[in-house]
């Protein structure tokens, strides 16, 4: 099967930091299923993940959390999906990525494809909103069905792909939203996701929200680096208050800052129950479903915004800048890996 990897990680204007495979078809083990890719979308974490450092890989490492395709087949303690179903799913760090023509995968960690969207809409979804879901209603501990409503949240990074679902269900949940967003493009972004007020995370955040008559905010999910924004967000947030974080920090954080207030604070990694292997693993598979779910019933809308094509090295090396260059809105999604034709406007490389 076709698939992209890497064998050394190297700056994405290297034509050999992401090259072209052919590599086995995998076999599915007890619980997996073995999908047929139809489409999968790009996140930050490939860059990170890619970019230069020491170490080499053989055979190559296949990068890739974000699928929609077709259960090709099943392991033999399946009993979540059937041959022929359409799924969606972000993965497992611990194993080979999405970026290939097949791929095998947990069945607890994957949910059925939304009914209402093409492949490509639906590979947006799966990682940003397992992190935006498992931020809110696990981490902040909002009351998904509106016990918490009225309540202020501030999502910095708000025009991200985690941003732009989570400003979606923090508005199912009754919240009222404060979205950061930088550039008039974003900004229109995030309001059209429904944003109540917006504010600009490359300038000091608390003048804003004073000047939108917040003393301060009841949540602040910190989706935009973690470390210039710490400060800021410490004044913001309310005694008694929570925080959490999806970007790790590069230098120690000042938690005395936070500390007069009793703020709670939480990471959120959506990886964690597949690398643990957590007894509520299956909870992943629950929360796609719901997604999918609210999808359908119109409730809420992928974020894709572009389609990239056809399904090579060179195609993914340029997702990967887009994501470097960091102005893109909402998810990259890269389509062609069947070969199939869609409907979808597209941009080739």
């Amino acid at each position: 099967m076709k698939a992209v990897g890497l064998y050394k990680y190297l700056p994405i204007d290297d034509e050999n930091s992401l090259v072209d495979l052919e590599v086995p078809k995998p076999e599915p083990k007890p619980r997996d299923i073995l999908v047929k890719i139809e489409a999968i979308s790009i996140n930050p974490i490939d860059a990170k993940i890619r970019a230069p450092k020491e170490g080499e890989e053989n055979p190559a490492k296949i990068l890739g959390w974000d699928a929609s395709g077709i259960v090709e087949a099943v392991g033999s303690e399946v009993s979540l999906f059937k041959k022929g179903d359409e799924v969606f799913y972000a993965g497992d760090l611990t194993r080979q990525g999405s970026n290939a023509q097949y791929q095998i995968v947990d069945e607890r960690i994957v949910g059925k494809k939304p009914k209402s969207l093409s492949f490509e809409q639906a590979a947006a979804l799966p990682l940003t909103s397992i992190t935006a879901y498992e931020s809110l209603f696990d981490r902040l501990k909002i009351d998904f069905n509106g016990a918490d409503s009225g309540k202020t949240i501030l999502i910095i990074g708000g025009a991200g792909g985690v941003g732009s679902i989570a400003i979606q269900l923090a508005k199912l949940a009754g919240l009222k939203v404060i979205a950061s967003a930088s550039r008039e493009q974003t900004i229109d972004w995030v309001k059209n996701l429904g944003a109540d007020e917006v504010v600009n995370h490359r300038q000091k955040m608390k003048a804003q929200i004073e000047a939108l008559k917040h003393e301060y905010v009841d949540y602040i999910a910190l989706f935009n680096d973690t470390d210039s924004h710490w400060l800021d967000v410490a004044e913001m947030i309310k005694p008694q208050g929570h925080i959490v974080s999806i970007v790790a920090n590069n230098e120690p954080l000042d938690m005395l800052a936070i500390r007069s207030k009793s703020i709670s604070f939480s990471w959120e990694l959506m990886f964690t129950r597949a690398m643990f292997e957590t007894d509520d693993m299956i909870e992943q598979h629950n929360l796609l479903n719901k997604i999918a779910s609210l999808i359908d019933e119109g409730k809420i809308q992928t974020t894709l915004d572009k389609v990239l094509s056809p399904f090579n090295a060179k195609t993914m090396r340029q997702a990967h800048a887009l994501i470097e260059a960091g102005t893109a809105k909402g998810k990259i999604v890269i389509s062609g890996l069947t070969g199939i034709e869609h409907t979808l406007i597209r941009e080739k490389t």
